[in-house]
């Protein structure tokens, strides 16, 4: 419980049990003796946002309810608690993500034919579970072991065994986080995080947004500065995607902020800095914010450069220098540098990445640039390499498959574009 006997008030208890986390940022407020305007000044919006954030706080930007709160000190297992975040069933957090409930079937349908090659049924299941949580499945699998398996469908490609087991394992962390301790609540952030992570490369973004603002809350709920970098890094990600590279760039820089005060004194600290630093970079770089996206890639270099060459297992950012090389060529090919992006990726191969995932990564940032740089023989060739080591990464990212289906059209007859369709059914 709060020390701060403001939080212990029928007042506060009224407010949570309503479900009303804009009263309390209005109690945190009037309390420091603060117009809206001031509020406002502090967290980057107008006195008129805060007023509609004060009365309709479960309806508003979360990301942006989340900043308000904080500023006014509202403590973190209050606000999950008037967010209602205690399953089942889960919390609807905004009107703007509709439940599978809500949104048209058939639109539903074709939206995921277009860019997943696993059963709808499966996404169907995730979104299911992030509209209302399932209740326990009772496996007596410990849930590190099972976020560590899932983990590693990740890193694997295996996008469609994720989604299989990601609603259990999702159930099963909220049953073991009711008693809000910090390991359990740092291992649901987590596991939303990895939910928004899936989501986000098969172009989920609406229902990633809503794991990564879950991960978020958790995350500052169990109090771990990696835990919650993880967390603010999924949701600037999802920012980005949804065209909101303002707010992505202030919740990865408030990340960077908390892992640079941790003091960086070990590998698991620098790499997560690194690892904000690049994400910094990209989000710049998609931005169109040249020196800043610049600046940020190589302060993440130097950081980077005491880091092994192969992560230990299990660490929460597995960052390696080449992995920020590879960050680079994204960098440069967002900036529309293809000419720099390859020159970067001229050092890299498949041997300086531990994970099927980011040897696929690595040849489609490539191929992306050769595809830039108008040279089909080139794309087609880095794509075909990423189809063979991680087929997930061309066959279930709608960019790539975009670019798979421009080789079609314009290009049929380089060679590997026949195969590369056949490989992603893009055909069709």
């Amino acid at each position: 419980m709060s020390t701060d006997p403001l939080w212990n008030t029928s007042q506060v208890r009224t407010l949570v049990d309503h479900h009303d986390p804009g009263g309390l940022v209005r109690v945190g407020r009037q309390t420091r003796g603060w117009r809206q305007a001031d509020l406002g000044a502090r967290i980057g919006c107008s006195a008129s946002t805060v007023s509609r954030l004060e009365r309709h706080g479960r309806h508003s930007d979360l990301a942006l309810l989340q900043d308000a709160a904080r500023e006014v000190g509202v403590p973190a297992y209050v606000l999950v608690a008037s967010l209602g975040l205690r399953p089942p069933p889960a919390t609807r957090v905004a009107p703007q993500w509709p439940s599978c409930a809500e949104e048209d079937p058939m639109r539903r349908r074709t939206l995921l034919a277009a860019g997943l090659a696993a059963p709808t049924t499966l996404v169907l299941g995730l979104e299911n579970a992030l509209a209302s949580m399932p209740g326990p499945t009772g496996s007596q699998i410990p849930l590190d072991t099972r976020l560590a398996t899932a983990r590693h469908h990740f890193d694997v490609g295996q996008n469609a065994k994720l989604l299989q087991v990601l609603p259990g394992l999702l159930a099963d962390a909220h049953h073991a986080a009711r008693g809000r301790q910090e390991m359990p609540v740092a291992r649901l952030s987590s596991a939303y995080s990895l939910a928004s992570q899936v989501l986000t490369k098969i172009g989920r973004y609406d229902q990633s947004r809503l794991a990564a603002d879950r991960a978020t809350v958790y995350a500052e709920l169990s109090g771990s500065p990696l835990v919650a970098a993880a967390a603010a890094r999924e949701l600037s990600i999802v920012l980005r995607h949804q065209d909101q590279s303002a707010a992505a760039q202030r919740h990865i820089l408030d990340a960077v902020a908390r892992v640079e005060a941790t003091g960086l004194r070990t590998d698991a600290q620098a790499s997560a800095y690194a690892q904000m630093l690049c994400t910094t970079s990209y989000t710049a770089a998609v931005a169109g914010d040249r020196d800043q996206a610049l600046t940020m890639i190589g302060e993440a270099t130097r950081a980077a450069r005491g880091l092994p060459d192969g992560a230990p297992d299990g660490r929460l950012f597995p960052l390696t220098p080449a992995a920020v090389d590879l960050y680079a060529v994204g960098v440069h090919w967002a900036l529309g540098d293809a000419g720099s992006a390859l020159e970067v990726g001229r050092g890299l191969h498949e041997g300086q990445f531990k994970t099927p995932e980011r040897k696929g990564r690595m040849h489609t940032d490539l191929g992306r640039a050769w595809w830039q740089r108008a040279k089909p023989e080139q794309t087609a060739a880095e794509l075909l390499s990423a189809v063979r080591v991680s087929p997930g990464e061309v066959r279930d990212r709608p960019a790539i498959r975009k670019i798979v289906a421009e080789l079609r059209s314009r290009h049929p007859r380089t060679a590997g574009v026949r195969e590369l369709v056949a490989a992603t059914g893009t055909s069709a």
